[in-house]
């Protein structure tokens, strides 16, 4: 028995004498091959809006909120206070890639130009139809007074890149996102004309 032991030692010895003859660095490549990294970052989402969905800058009645994991819990869109029949455009220009009814709610969503995302407006009832083109600011539909989710009226506008729901407010730019005119401020030290 113990014959047995000792040859089943002797033949672990060559294995072990070769992984003491990788080099430190040799053996922190493999530990690093084995162990994944972080996710990669996703690309940032270029400032292509050019409209508000509803209104001319309408309150945020719920924010984004994104979920800690794919079937988690959490709010993937946000919701724009707008009150049945406003009409609803298209943030930027695209094509409709879907326009119906989910779960007895209307659906319109837009594949932005050449970004790999994808818009959603809901509850609408559409006046566009899959494959149509559509610009900036162009109606695609009205929100429906049924079918909500946010009491009193409300627009929920979403955003997705592959599978992963992103804040759709970052489509619009700074100019988009203020609000009220732009203001001068008085310059001090510097004589008045005349």
């Amino acid at each position: 028995m113990r014959a047995k032991r000792c040859a089943g030692l002797w033949l672990l010895l060559p294995l072990a004498l070769s992984v003491s003859a990788l080099s430190p660095l040799a053996l922190s490549s493999l530990a690093r091959a084995d162990t994944p990294g972080p996710p990669a970052a996703e690309p940032p989402v270029p400032a292509i809006g050019r409209a508000w969905p509803v209104g001319t800058r309408p309150a945020v009645v719920r924010g984004w909120e994104p979920p800690a994991s794919v079937y988690g819990p959490g709010h993937r869109g946000v919701d724009l206070a707008a009150a049945a029949p406003a009409p609803v455009r298209a943030v930027a220009a695209g094509r409709v890639s879907f326009a119906g009814r989910v779960a007895g709610r209307g659906v319109v969503a837009v594949e932005l130009a050449g970004t790999g995302l994808r818009t959603t407006y809901e509850p609408v009832t559409p006046s566009v139809r899959k494959g149509d083109t559509v610009e900036a600011g162009e109606t695609v539909g009205r929100v429906e007074s049924t079918g909500g989710h946010c009491g009193g009226g409300c627009l929920h506008w979403g955003l997705v890149r592959g599978h992963t729901y992103l804040d759709p407010l970052s489509l619009l730019p700074p100019w988009l996102l203020r609000g009220g005119p732009s203001r001068l401020l008085p310059v001090l030290g510097v004589p008045l004309p005349g």
